[in-house]
C-alpha cells in the first residue's frame, strides 16, 4: 500500500520532468544551447511570477444612486480607486526580448514575420475577452494553432519555428493585451498584468509548439 502511495507520489513529478525535458529541447531549436532553453524556460516560468508596474491611474468603480432631491442635503461622491498597470515578465517580457533578437539576428525574416504577427494579432483581439478581477483572456490553444499555421504557410523553408513564435507571442500579447488596453479600467481590479492571467498560458504553449515547426 505503501509502495503505491509513494508511486502516484511520484508520478506528477515525473510528469514536470517530462515536460521540462520536452520545453527545454523545443526552445532549443529557436537556436539556444540546451543549457540556454533551459535557462530561458526556467526564467519564464519564475518570471510569471513577478510583475513590474507600468502605470497608475484612479477608476470609478460604483457611483450611488440616490433620491433626485438628496442633491439639496447629502453629497455622495463616487467610489474611486487606484488601478496599477503591469508587465509580467514571463508572459511578456522575456517573449519580446527572444523575439527581438531572432528578428535582429535574422533568424526570422522581417517580412514573412510581419504578415504571420498580422494575422495572429487579428485573431487574438477577437477571440480576447475582459474578464472582471482576472484580466484579459483568450483560449490558450488558439495562438499557438494560429501561428504555426501562418509560419507554415508564410515562412520560408527552414524559418518556420522562429517566425512561428515571434508571430504567435507578440501577436498574442498585441491583440489580446495592448489593443484591449482601454478594456482594462472596465475589468474593475486593482491590479492589471499584461502578459498574465490567461495570456501567459497561451503565449508558453507558443513557444513550445511553434518550435516542433523547425
Amino acid at each position: 500500500m505503501i509502495s503505491i502511495l509513494f508511486l502516484l507520489m511520484l508520478v506528477p513529478l515525473l510528469l514536470m520532468m517530462l515536460f521540462f525535458n520536452v520545453a527545454t529541447f523545443s526552445f532549443s531549436r529557436l537556436g539556444m544551447s540546451q543549457q540556454g532553453a533551459f535557462l530561458f524556460l526556467t526564467a519564464s516560468i519564475i518570471g510569471s511570477m513577478i510583475n513590474i508596474p507600468l502605470s497608475r491611474r484612479r477608476i470609478q468603480v460604483y457611483e450611488p444612486r440616490a433620491h433626485p432631491f438628496s442633491m439639496f442635503f447629502f453629497y455622495y461622491p463616487p467610489v474611486v480607486r487606484e488601478q496599477v498597470i503591469y508587465l509580467n515578465v514571463g508572459g511578456a517580457g522575456l517573449p519580446a526580448v527572444l523575439s527581438l533578437y531572432l528578428l535582429l539576428s535574422g533568424r526570422a525574416p522581417l517580412l514573412p514575420t510581419l504578415f504571420a504577427l498580422l494575422v495572429v494579432t487579428v485573431v487574438a483581439k477577437m477571440m480576447a475577452r475582459p474578464k472582471p478581477g482576472v484580466g484579459i483572456v483568450m483560449p490558450a490553444f488558439i495562438p499557438p494553432i494560429v501561428a504555426a499555421a501562418s509560419a507554415l504557410i508564410l515562412a520560408p523553408s527552414g524559418f518556420t519555428a522562429p517566425v512561428a513564435y515571434v508571430a504567435g507571442t507578440m501577436g498574442t500579447l498585441i491583440g489580446a493585451d495592448l489593443l484591449n488596453w482601454r478594456s482594462f479600467q472596465s475589468l474593475g481590479g486593482q491590479a492589471v498584468s499584461i502578459g498574465g492571467a490567461g495570456i501567459f498560458d497561451g503565449v508558453f504553449l507558443v513557444g513550445i509548439i511553434a518550435a516542433f515547426l523547425g
